[in-house]
Formats: structure tokens, sequence, C-alpha cells
């Protein structure tokens, strides 16, 4: 069982600020120009032997990804990139934000409720209805949502989630990370509909320090079933979901650098 573990602020105040690499490095040029001027994330839908084609130039991130597409073979693949600009003035994240920005991204409570753009019902739509990190997917027990003195290298939890399309499931997330990089992969343990079974569906987020901003990428996949239209409907929900994940994201990280 997770115990929460709370170090006063004052033992991170003297850390100095980490290493990262500048967004032109992570993107290349012309992508970190776009990114400065977007007002929404860059996104790509493939539907047939799909591969990265935005992800960002950063090993641990790649390494991840790689792992995620390898065991599950997608024939859905949907990939976002987007930033997340820090105040004016803001440099590389302190160890002390990578450590509050982890905590607030392990905070599964904090996705119940958020909303989406159905395609479907052509308004907004409640994404999570509930959302409650549990001891493991045989007995369901609720747990606090984890808090950590500094974010582990490598870690899994497990939460039971009600989506309001897919319904009442079970995931993995599996957090990863670096010095400028934090990750977690979602894996669903219990299967969405016939259309995604069990371990059929991945979604990858990842916060990549980029000095004054912060890089993020999410990529949602699946093995779907090949049912007609299945994979143009699904693919248009995920690119709607992984908006809503985003704004998420930037309110966790509001709570960090604001």
């Amino acid at each position: 069982m997770m115990n929460k573990i709370l170090l006063p602020l004052f033992f991170f105040a003297v850390l100095p600020p980490l290493f990262c690499d500048p967004l032109e490095d992570l993107t290349g040029a012309q992508r970190a120009a776009e990114l400065r001027v977007a007002e929404g994330p860059i996104t790509e839908v493939q539907l047939k032997n799909p591969r990265p084609l935005i992800a960002p130039s950063h090993e641990l991130v790649r390494a991840v990804l790689t792992g995620a597409m390898g065991s599950l073979e997608p024939n859905l693949f949907v990939e976002t990139l987007s930033l997340y600009r820090k105040p004016e003035g803001g440099a590389a994240w302190s160890s002390a934000e990578r450590t509050a920005l982890f905590n607030q991204l392990t905070a599964l409570s904090t996705l119940a409720g958020i909303q989406y753009y159905s395609e479907s019902r052509k308004t907004m739509r409640t994404f999570y209805e509930s959302s409650q990190v549990i001891d493991s997917p045989a007995n369901k027990n609720p747990l606090p949502d984890p808090v950590f003195a500094a974010p582990p290298s490598a870690l899994t939890i497990f939460a039971r989630q009600k989506d309001l399309t897919f319904g009442d499931n079970i995931y993995r997330f599996d957090y990863s990370t670096g010095a400028d990089a934090i990750i977690f992969v979602q894996i669903n343990e219990t299967a969405m509909n016939v259309a995604v079974g069990k371990n059929k569906f991945r979604t990858v987020i990842a916060a990549i320090d980029a000095g004054d901003s912060i890089l993020i990428y999410a990529a949602a996949m699946a093995k779907t079933a090949a049912l007609p239209g299945i994979g143009d409907r699904i693919g248009s929900s995920f690119t709607n979901r992984a908006q809503a994940i985003l704004t998420w994201f930037t309110a966790r990280a509001n709570n960090v650098f604001r």
C-alpha cells in the first residue's frame, strides 16, 4: 500500500534548476515555431500501419512510446503535441517543481468531471464521471491519490474510472521519470467495449521541460476490432479526448507554475 509522504517546502528551496533541452532540439526549429503561435494542439491521426510522426526527439519518451506500441501493434493511432507556457521569465524546472508536477499527475481523482467535445452529440460531455486510485485490479479497494517526496524513476498504480462512453473500467498507469521528463502510460485492464478488448488500449502522456515552456506529447492508440467505420469514429473521439487531457494537464500545471 502506498503511503503519503510530505516534506516541508524549504527542503526543496535550495535545489537549483535542472537541465533541459530547448524546444527546437526536441521538435525541430520549424515545428517549434508552429507550436509557439498555435492556438491548439498539432494533431495527427493514423488508421493503418501507424508510426510516430510528431513524437519529440527525447530518448526516454521514444523508449516508452516504442514499448507501448510494440506490445500492442495498434491499428489506430492519434498524436497531439502542444505547449504549456510557464510564467514570463520561466527557466528549467527545479527539483521542487518537478516533484510537485509529478504529484499533480498522480492525482488521478482530479480526472473526475473533466469535459470533452462529443462529435456524435455535438456538445460538451463529461469524460470521466469518477476516477479513483485502487489497491489492485482484483480487490478494487479505494486509496487516496499518492504523494511522493521525490519522483521515483518508475511507478505503477491502478485506478477505477467510470467513462460515460466506455463504462466502468480498471486501468494501469505506468509512470517513468527523468530529470527533464515525466511520462505515464494508461493501459486498460478490462475490456472497454466489443471493439476495444482488454489490454488493447494505450494512452501515453509525456511532459518534457523546455525551459520557458513544457512540451506536452500525447498519443492514444488501440488495437480495435474490424468493424465498419469504427476506426473513424474512435479516431475522432480519441482526438477530442486528448484535448480534454491537455486541458486537465494545464489545470494541474497551473498549481505548480502559477
